[in-house]
């Protein structure tokens, strides 16, 4: 700087805030659902497959993915979040059922199902309406409701994945939660993995949902 400015000089060992933070909405579920989920999924765990597992810590369902969202935008988000939670009830969830995306043989994701009921899909559909006016992408694709219990680690085709349809069919687990609050978090990427970190939550005040 010249003689006479007054710009600040960054100060070292201090970084600055970042201006863009990697966000979605999601629904946790208690600690204890977690487990029962991890438990269930043991035997797909115990075989030797080209999956990097999900920790139970890190289980959710997402309902939007924001993406890179500048911080100036955070209140935004949050006010369009309680805007949605103040006119929805809490509901009962029901978690079931284990498959794949794209298809069990050729798995890119393996997840627990999460029945699609019309508390959860007018829940979403209200967060994508809402969030639109804003700016953000409107979802096109269908609705299915998961949690991610791993990521594949190789393409190698149905080989690599033998047997794992009839495994993930004879798990035997069928879990009900009430939701009856939606967070917003922030996804930290690392070379060790993801961390999740929740922001604000929003408790669902309207009339109570079946």
């Amino acid at each position: 700087a010249g003689p006479g400015s007054h710009c600040r000089e960054p100060v070292p060992g201090k970084s600055l805030k970042p201006t863009s933070m990697r966000l979605f909405i999601a629904i946790n579920v208690p600690k204890k659902e977690r487990t029962r989920i991890f438990r269930a999924a043991r035997k797909l765990r115990d075989e030797d497959f080209p999956v990097r597992w999900v920790e139970p810590d890190l289980f959710h369902l997402t309902l939007k993915f924001l993406g890179e969202v500048r911080s100036a935008s955070l209140p935004t988000v949050e006010r369009v979040m309680e805007e949605v939670a103040t006119s929805t009830g809490a509901f009962q969830m029901e978690i079931g059922g284990f498959g794949a995306f794209p298809t069990i043989r050729k798995p890119r994701v393996l997840w627990v199902g999460v029945d699609p009921s019309p508390a959860l899909r007018c829940l979403k559909q209200d967060l994508e309406w809402a969030l639109s006016d804003h700016g953000f992408d409107r979802e096109t694709r269908a609705f299915h409701p998961h949690f991610t219990l791993g990521r594949a680690t190789s393409q190698d085709g149905a080989g690599a994945f033998r047997g794992l349809d009839e495994l993930a069919a004879d798990l035997d687990y069928q879990g009900e939660v009430k939701v009856w609050k939606v967070d917003l978090m922030e996804s930290h990427l690392s070379s060790s993995g993801p961390r999740y970190e929740i922001l604000s939550s929003f408790p669902l005040k309207g009339p109570q949902g079946r």
